[in-house]
């Protein structure tokens, strides 16, 4: 049974990560993993459900991992460490950024470019936040502009962890799944399971959703809060929502289903997460029991999409 830890310093894996402490510099970092995940979609050769445009967890931060261009390859990747953003070219050209307090939206997306231009790359993007609460240019927002490293650093060491963990969860299943990414228009890290089965899409859907929401879905992810959920948490949810889903056990104690657009929500607080004896356990039990919920309710054929130990097969 998961219990709470005494000294909250008892896991230095899951660092206190409140929102409202750090909320400036995350709304910032926000739009810059917008500008470069543009940066991406536009480059990037299409790929089921988006996953062409989102960006991964690095031994140093967040990266986009290579990118096609004519002949060549680039990358950019944010260094949560030193504190850059560094772009390099598979020809070994290099251009840097220093991430500071101060760095306005607009001088980080005028920068990115002149760096790109620099290295010889042009890419046109649309410069304007894409579902997010600002719905100022990239070019003319000078209001974003806070950035505090310990802030990022302690955010980005968070994620390290998650990403060890949804890795580990990813691979216990042997269906369709994406890799562990984040989706920079929610800021969200996710890994989901698909069960091979199409769904028809309404037809007034947009093509966001029609791409993403082609097929029966187990989405798990983690999000450092926002306007709506004031506190980081996972999440789980299940596409299309079987009837009496809400009614399903939910692994640690804490976890709870919350009503999601009218359908459940697996949700667990980050910060009750945090200050148990065991929370890598107690999260994998999460992911765990919120998809056994979602994928027997849906009648997904669980035992033929679990991963076999080699010393099985």
């Amino acid at each position: 049974m998961a219990t709470k830890a005494p000294n909250a310093l008892k896991n230095p894996d899951f660092p206190p990560l409140p929102l409202e402490e750090w909320e400036s510099t995350k709304d910032t970092l926000h739009l810059y993993f917008q500008i470069i995940g543009k940066i991406r979609l536009e480059q990037m050769p299409r790929r089921n459900h988006w996953w062409n445009v989102t960006l991964y967890v690095t031994s140093r931060g967040m990266g986009t991992g290579p990118i096609p261009y004519k002949f060549y390859t680039f990358e950019i990747d944010f260094d949560f460490i030193d504190h850059q953003l560094v772009m390099r070219t598979s020809t070994g050209a290099t251009e840097s950024l220093a991430l500071q307090d101060g760095l306005s939206v607009s001088n980080f997306y005028t920068s990115v470019m002149k760096a790109l231009d620099v290295l010889g790359i042009q890419v046109d993007i649309l410069a304007e936040p894409y579902d997010n609460k600002s719905k100022i240019p990239f070019a003319e927002d000078y209001q974003h502009a806070t950035y505090n490293p310990e802030q990022v650093n302690r955010y980005w060491r968070t994620l390290v962890t998650i990403d060890q963990v949804m890795k580990e969860f990813s691979g216990r299943f042997y269906g369709k799944t994406c890799p562990v990414h984040l989706y920079w228009h929610h800021m969200d890290l996710t890994v989901t399971r698909f069960s091979g089965k199409s769904i028809p899409v309404p037809i007034e859907a947009s093509v966001v959703e029609k791409d993403a929401y082609s097929h029966e879905v187990i989405s798990f992810g983690f999000w450092p809060g926002d306007d709506k959920v004031r506190f980081p948490a996972f999440y789980s949810y299940t596409f299309p929502s079987p009837d009496g889903l809400e009614l399903e056990k939910l692994y640690p104690k804490c976890a709870q289903w919350v009503d999601s657009n009218g359908s459940p929500m697996a949700l667990l607080n980050y910060e009750e997460l945090r200050l148990l004896d065991n929370p890598r356990e107690a999260l994998l039990n999460f992911f765990e029991s919120a998809y056994i919920a979602g994928a027997e309710l849906a009648e997904w054929p669980v035992e033929e999409l679990r991963t076999i130990p080699l010393n099985e097969l």
